[in-house]
């Protein structure tokens, strides 16, 4: 049986009535939020807060229906309905400053797209795009709800601000008795910790594959999935607008982002498609491949082993198929798309300021950031706040931490979460203990996987035996193992930072989420990008020379040397394995064994027998960090191809066909498999922005340092200008000119192979032996490193001089918008002043005719 303080109607019989409803068993008031809970044997002390909840909620105006648990498939989940009346929508609408329409804009949109039939294909019908008409808004006051367009009550507010309504008051309704209990015992996010609640939600208002029965429903949901989360819609526009009115501006403003991402990345994509079919069209004129494959040549070159003792000596050109490969990337057109790719990130991060803006005048989220601060404290602070002040600007006394409780908690707190503080300079140490050990782990087995492949074994196996090689096995292996610890420190990390975020206990929603973000973003940098800035900047680098290698920390471990072919293709396939590898991972994981047992689940059961409530419940929760993990995805993605560029052109290609599954793939799954999240208003992406602006500028530095120090790019052209034997521009001696020579007689004991021939040739610009300066640098390696230096400061001066230019050059927000702000703001000040001027009319009408009975009715008496 239920708990003793709840009145059942009779069950309806379910044969008769279908259950798949938004409403009360009245059949008139909204369902607005459904709390679910479990009735415990031994849960008293539950069935109390329970209690002591819900009728502070019906004090604060809700309307609660309970659903016995006999009426649910499990037979022990309780459903608890809540529905807010007009009067309580009015006052908390009024409390919130939610805008709300009071007359049809009539400000005409010229806005013309020239050859505008080009995109019909891929339009959408204009009821779904445009659900609703355009009006001038204002923030409702209760007291004038006569100066505002309200035909129906029950349908004024839309359900995703009537659900934002209701979850305001649940997140702050308390559970003890009186006006004087304890403070913390506030709010059903404490009541879904603690276990007496077990999940709160709103209800979506339709089964997605089709349209609700109930002619007062919108269908919205149905709509979403038939026009937008099908992946056959892939190149159709997204219908924001419908977006925005079902699940808020919030998730709104993400999809924006991400379709705005999506397009410029086309643009990246082409001409990162003509860099590369410009190194394929070069193929053909790589003079250094033809040395290093040349019997005359290369075949004559003896190098230097890779290893200790188990690497034996080798002839250059085995290295023949990974030069010609390296060229496709190494070449001048990847210098071009760099240069471009800093102007590209540029132009994005200016034209999506500019997008914003729009989106910010359409959606009424010009003066949020304001309201945001006044308006949406979060209770988890109101609760700590004991003592109010008067604000000076405003005249309003509000609530504040008092200053002990911020000295000797909040502030502590906070700095734990500052980069140089304590816990989080163990965080990433931590991480860079892991990366030093993967390290480790390549130098150990890459030894180990030379012995075993010495004798060529896998040269049995048919088609990929040829391609297997020490390299690979260890750079597979160690990416296997870096992927763990990905997880295993991701999985860790999340849980420290949101626990140091909330002991901060900022004030808003929004300065909470900014804290998280950077917080995590931090972490996230240096865990995903580790292993690409060791292959770019230290694989390599520093490896001394035969006689004298450089160890790992005094070790056993000779320090990694780049793979022959070079560490630019190296870096390419370590970044096309990261990033295609873990996009493709986390789609197949998002989309199909996640929710795919689910979806069919909620399928498998009649209409008649399944509640609107019982089919969001079996759905998965949107929790906390909902959104925070889709632009994470995408920020992260962003890094690869921008910080990684120059080694991988046709990283943006791979990035546009990621991106145009992952918005439908999103869309499914906000659509299919989980419940409808609260609506929540922002009016941009938040502190991804300056993540996004940060990531830019680092972006030139990282790109200027490939092309200089991981590519031969620099080498070749100060060979081809200043040391090349020929009369003319040539390449040809570059390989002998780039090779030294050294004396295997001199190799260390630990060091020699166990056969080998003298002398041999290994890459540097080093004296030869007999050489008065012998394995020292030659004026050439001096040369090449100022080349080197300058290419990087001429780079980044170029860049970042035509990016301040461009953002200088392009306004944040489009005049159009500013001009038709303004004309609203006069036109609402207008309004506003007429209907005050009306009233008064009104008001001084009645008055006039209220004194002139008065006075009538004394002249009758005295004439009486």
């Amino acid at each position: 049986l239920g708990p003793p303080w709840h009145q059942f109607d009779t069950p309806i019989d379910k044969s008769q009535q279908s259950k798949d409803s938004v409403f009360f068993r009245d059949g008139v008031r909204r369902v607005d939020f459904v709390l679910s809970y479990i009735d415990d044997k031994d849960g008293e002390r539950k069935q109390e807060r329970r209690r002591e909840y819900e009728a502070n909620l019906e004090k604060a105006g809700l309307e609660l229906e309970t659903e016995d648990k006999s009426e649910s498939e499990d037979g022990k989940t309780y459903f608890l309905k809540i529905h807010a009346p007009w009067e309580v929508l009015a006052t908390y609408a009024d409390v919130l400053k939610i805008k709300v329409p009071f007359k049809a804009n009539d400000i005409p949109n010229h806005t013309e797209i020239p050859m505008n039939w080009l995109s019909t294909p891929f339009r959408l019908p204009d009821h779904i795009m445009h659900p609703e008409p355009d009006f001038f808004t204002a923030p409702f006051n209760k007291s004038k709800s006569d100066f505002f367009l309200i035909d129906d009550k029950e349908t004024f507010f839309p359900p995703s601000t009537r659900n934002r309504i209701v979850y305001y008051i649940l997140a702050r309704c308390p559970y003890y008795k009186g006006d004087h209990g304890d403070k913390d015992k506030k709010g059903i996010k404490r009541l879904l910790n603690n276990g007496t609640y077990t999940s709160a939600f709103p209800l979506h208002d339709c089964r997605y594959w089709t349209r609700s029965r109930d002619l007062n429903c919108e269908s919205e949901r149905y709509n979403l999935y038939k026009y937008w989360a099908r992946f056959l819609c892939f190149f159709k526009e997204q219908p924001l607008n419908l977006i925005r009115k079902y699940y808020g501006e919030k998730i709104g403003i993400y999809f924006a982002w991400l379709g705005f991402y999506t397009e410029m990345l086309f643009f990246a994509a082409v001409v990162g498609v003509i860099c590369f079919i410009y190194g394929l069209l070069t193929y053909s004129e790589n003079e250094w491949s033809y040395e290093i494959c040349s019997e005359e040549i290369g075949g004559k070159i003896v190098m230097c082993p890779l290893c200790d003792k188990k690497c034996g000596y080798w002839k250059l050109n085995s290295t023949c198929n990974s030069s010609w490969q390296s060229h496709l990337f190494d070449n001048v057109g990847t210098v071009f798309f760099a240069i471009f790719m800093g102007i590209w990130v540029t132009l994005f991060l200016e034209f999506w300021k500019r997008r914003q803006a729009r989106l910010e005048y359409e959606w009424d989220l010009v003066d949020f950031e304001e309201e945001q601060q006044q308006l949406q404290l979060r209770p988890e602070y109101e609760t700590k706040c004991t003592n109010r002040r008067l604000n000076r600007i405003t005249q309003v006394f509000v609530w504040y931490l008092p200053c002990m409780f911020v000295l000797w908690f909040a502030v502590p707190c906070s700095c734990l979460s500052c980069v140089p503080t304590v816990v989080s300079v163990l965080k990433i140490s931590l991480i860079i203990a892991c990366i030093i050990g993967v390290i480790a782990y390549r130098l150990a087995v890459y030894a180990a996987f030379a012995s075993i492949m010495k004798d060529s074994p896998t040269n049995n196996l048919q088609v990929v035996g040829s391609l297997i090689t020490p390299q690979l096995a260890t750079s597979v292996t160690a990416s296997c193992i870096n992927f763990v610890i990905i997880m295993i420190l991701n999985l860790m990390y999340e849980r420290v930072a949101i626990w140091i975020t909330d002991m901060e206990i900022p004030k808003t929603h929004l300065e909470y989420e900014n804290k998280l973000t950077v917080k995590m973003f931090l972490f996230q940098f240096v865990n995903y990008y580790s292993s690409c800035f060791y292959v770019a900047f230290f694989k390599g680098k520093f490896v001394g020379y035969p006689g004298d290698y450089a160890y790992m920390f005094g070790s056993h471990l000779r320090n990694e040397e780049c793979d022959p072919g070079g560490c630019l293709i190296e870096l390419t396939t370590q970044l096309v394995i990261v990033m295609t590898g873990k996009q493709v991972w986390g789609n197949i994981q998002e989309a199909w064994l996640m929710n795919w047992w689910g979806s069919r689940r909620s399928r498998s059961h009649p209409e008649s027998l399944y509640s609107r409530w019982e089919q969001d419940h079996d759905l998965q929760s949107f929790g906390q960090l909902g959104l925070f993990y889709e632009y994470l995805e995408m920020v992260i993605q962003f890094g690869f191809i921008t910080l990684f560029v120059a080694s991988f052109p046709l990283a943006p290609l791979l990035a546009l066909f990621n991106n145009i599954i992952e918005i439908r793939v999103d869309a499914w799954k906000f659509t299919t498999q989980f419940r409808r999240p609260v609506a929540a208003k922002a009016h941009s992406i938040g502190a991804w922005a300056e993540i996004l602006s940060g990531v830019a500028v680092l972006s030139v530095v990282t790109n200027a340092f490939i092309v200089a120090f991981t590519s031969d790019m620099i080498p070749r052209l100060v060979y081809m200008y200043a040391y090349s034997s020929d009369s003319g521009i040539s390449m040809k001696g570059y390989i002998n000119d780039s090779l030294s020579v050294f004396n295997i007689s001199e190799i260390p004991d630990r060091s020699r192979p166990e056969d080998g021939e003298n002398p041999s040739w290994y890459r540097d610009y080093r004296y030869p032996p007999g050489h008065e300066k012998q394995y020292s640098h030659t004026m050439k390696f001096w040369h090449i490193l100022a080349a080197k230096l300058a290419f990087i400061i001429i780079m980044e001066h170029v860049v970042f001089l035509v990016k301040f230019f461009v953002a200088w050059m392009i306004p944040d927000v489009p005049s159009e918008v500013k001009a038709r702000i303004k004309r609203e703001r006069y036109l609402v000040q207008e309004y506003l002043h007429n209907y005050e001027v009306e009233k008064l009319k009104m008001q001084l009408s009645q008055n006039d005719e209220m004194l002139y009975t008065v006075s009538k009715a004394r002249h009758l008496t005295d004439i009486m």
